[in-house]
């Protein structure tokens, strides 16, 4: 029998291993989100002030409440109000951090001037910016984190001629985010990689027993295996839900997960700023059942198909709205009918919808998008390196529901490259089975 010193040691050991563990891995985000940070600010943020036509632009925070792109920022501890800065100065942009500090932001090396807050009306007006940007936004929430506080404190800052000169930064902002860099790459496709992996282990025998295990204990098991690791859930709650032939049957609550159920999960993971939104589809078998039964199995694989027909419509240099355009009248020639989101038709044809969104530092992000719910998003131009969620709904009618249709979801996290669509994980390609 081990000695209780043994014992503490043994402990102590595994805890220092731990520590150094966790330290490690803090530090491997951080430097993945620096390189990040350096390539955005020097490749991606003269483009996209110069497109936006702002000569400087603004991100102001106050403690303990941050603007949405703090992290984009590089963080850093605020004491009362601080600001970001960046002067557009030929080909290349000026980076002030004017308030915030400490280690994460001081040793980013984003930022050629640290100074106090209160540098920051002498720095612009020695600038003489024509066009000041700053976070307000009507449609768009990352481009919104300007208060009315703040933008009264700013005017009253900078004084006039300046004060009149402050324009939304909405423009800039998304096209700085949905401008791809070859580390965001790599970080969103780690994120979306064990978004995939967790949810189909969810959607197998190693979390769900027919007859007894229910929604939400699916949904707590993921959330469990966030917290594991250090992540967050993009969505809240993870969406676990059942589709019958009335459409949704439950969603991520008590409802036991039975044989003959077609069991979805609908979520995103966070992880170093980035947020992903995928699905996967299972089928429960009945007793007897080895797999499903043909008519579901037809309905996976016509969604799946969809796929196919749509991904040639999808090009850089013409703007969203265009691109939907091209995708109904591809969906169509193909065979399908196109859709309200939820309003099938009454016949044999598979019906499909679709919203595309952006993706990336959340899980609904701010670039093009292909959705009839983002309107302003919808108008902006189609560019490479644009991550967006390659997401729509296949209804497929079924013999066994009386020809009612069976919604399929299809969602993958996709990139629009120079040649087409690709995919930053393994896209659906099989429906799961559940014993």
């Amino acid at each position: 029998m081990p000695r209780p010193w043994t014992i503490v040691l043994a402990a102590c050991v595994v805890m220092t291993f731990c520590a150094r563990a966790d330290a490690q891995e803090a530090r491997r985000r951080w430097e993945m989100q620096r390189q990040i940070r350096l390539d955005k600010f020097e490749q991606v943020l003269p483009v996209a002030m110069k497109n936006a036509g702002i000569d400087l632009w603004i991100v102001a925070v106050k403690e303990n409440h941050i603007d949405p792109l703090w992290e984009d920022m590089g963080r850093g501890y605020v004491s009362g109000v601080g600001y970001y800065v960046f002067s557009l100065k030929g080909d290349r942009v000026e980076r002030f951090a004017l308030g915030p500090s400490g280690y994460l932001v001081e040793q980013s090396g984003a930022y050629d001037t640290f100074g106090p807050a209160s540098d920051l009306a002498k720095v612009v007006k020695a600038r003489d910016p024509q066009r000041i940007g700053v976070n307000m936004s009507d449609e768009i929430g990352p481009a919104d984190g300007l208060s009315v506080t703040m933008f009264a404190h700013l005017k009253k800052t900078l004084g006039e001629p300046y004060a009149s000169r402050m324009v939304s930064a909405e423009r800039l902002v998304s096209e700085f985010r949905s401008r791809r860099v070859a580390s965001e790459i790599v970080a969103f496709g780690e994120a979306a990689g064990i978004a995939i992996q967790l949810t189909e282990r969810a959607l197998s025998n190693e979390v769900i027993t027919p007859g007894k295990t229910t929604l939400e204990d699916a949904a707590w098991w993921l959330q469990d295996r966030l917290l594991e690791r250090g992540l967050g859930s993009e969505f809240d709650m993870p969406s676990v839900y059942v589709t019958g032939p009335e459409g949704i049957v439950a969603t991520s609550n008590s409802r036991i997960v039975q044989p003959g159920d077609v069991i979805m999960i609908d979520w995103g993971v966070q992880l170093m700023n980035f947020g992903t939104d995928v699905k996967r589809v299972a089928y429960v078998l009945k007793p007897g059942e080895t797999t499903p039964p043909k008519s579901i199995q037809d309905a996976f694989a016509k969604a799946i198909a969809a796929r196919d027909a749509i991904k040639p419509a999808i090009k850089p240099g013409r703007t969203a709205k265009e691109t939907m355009t091209a995708m109904d009248a591809a969906l169509r020639a193909a065979g399908y009918g196109v859709i309200e989101f939820n309003k099938p038709n009454a016949d044999q044809k598979t019906d499909v919808t679709y919203g595309f969104h952006p993706v990336g530092n959340t899980g609904h992000d701010i670039g093009p998008s292909l959705t009839t719910w983002q309107p302003l998003q919808s108008t902006f131009t189609m560019h490479l390196q644009h991550l967006f969620s390659f997401e729509f709904f296949a209804y497929t009618p079924i013999p066994e529901w009386g020809g009612k249709k069976l919604r399929i979801p299809i969602e993958d996290d996709a990139m629009l490259m120079e040649h087409g669509i690709q995919f930053v994980h393994p896209a659906n390609y099989r429906l799961l089975v559940i014993k």
